[in-house]
């Protein structure tokens, strides 16, 4: 398996039964899609693992400050709006709860796709 599964278990049960949740494996790892819109995903092992989360521009500031939190770079290039977290991180269950609110709120309101 290209990603880490116990980081995976540990983002879906944060997620729960909602519907409108699906999986896709993109990039060599998993995303979760809310409507079709990505919400958040877990890294291929090859690149360390963890994972990143699409909080938007306005909520990096406040996903910042969970602990290991970074601003995601993809091929050297910031991605605005995108952070990763380590998996130690995650392992914290009420900090992955919070993160993934943070997600929702930036995704929800997108269009359905």
């Amino acid at each position: 398996m290209a990603y880490d599964e116990t980081t995976a278990t540990l983002v879906r049960d944060a997620l729960g039964t909602d519907p409108r949740i699906t999986e896709k494996k993109m990039f060599g790892g998993l995303c979760f899609m809310l409507n079709g819109n990505m919400l958040c995903g877990v890294h291929s092992e090859k690149v360390g693992g963890g994972a990143m989360f699409r909080v938007g521009p306005e909520g990096e500031p406040e996903a910042l400050e969970f602990q290991g939190a970074k601003p995601m770079e993809m091929t050297g290039r910031r991605m605005k709006g995108f952070i990763d977290v380590p998996a130690e991180t995650l392992a914290d269950s009420s900090g992955t709860k919070d993160l993934l609110a943070l997600a929702i709120r930036f995704v929800g309101p997108m269009p359905a796709k």
